[in-house]
């Protein structure tokens, strides 16, 4: 690992850091995608399937796999739309919110073995994450959702 560039190293340990805390999820009935997805709905509130799709950044299919899960698990309910019939809004059960809690404390748990200070861990990749995003910020709204995003709270 002494001569692995900085990438290798950044993606190996995001991968493992993803399955160590996928374990754990999985103990709640949660994937890392659906952490997002609640975490998404937790600050920011209902929103139509596809409006959480974009905000995540997933195809529309995607996420409708996602809330499939969420929803066998009870973390969402999908109700239809009154203003239109061909969309649902997604809503964050009660069990969701005490789910969305429970993830943010196996992460930290995950990250708790390791010999480092997770708090500076955090700020270094926020600060990766902001100086990187500002450089794709063509496209209108990417610097509101990069700073709007639970993943930066």
């Amino acid at each position: 690992m002494d001569h692995w560039p900085t990438g290798r190293l950044l993606s190996t340990a995001a991968r493992l850091v993803e399955h160590s805390w996928n374990e754990k999820l999985g103990a709640i009935g949660l994937t890392h995608a659906g952490v997002i997805a609640i975490e998404v709905l937790d600050v920011q509130g209902p929103m139509t399937q596809a409006q959480l799709a974009q905000y995540v950044r997933v195809q529309a299919q995607t996420m409708g796999k996602t809330l499939s899960r969420l929803e066998a698990h009870g973390h969402i309910v999908r109700v239809r739309s009154t203003s239109d019939r061909r969309s649902h809004v997604v809503s964050l059960t009660e069990q969701g919110k005490e789910a969305v809690a429970a993830a943010v404390e196996m992460e930290r748990s995950v990250l708790a073995s390791a010999s480092i200070d997770p708090d500076l861990l955090r700020q270094e990749l926020q600060a990766v994450v902001r100086e990187l995003a500002s450089q794709f910020a063509n496209s209108p709204g990417e610097g509101a959702l990069i700073e709007n995003s639970p993943s930066t709270r």
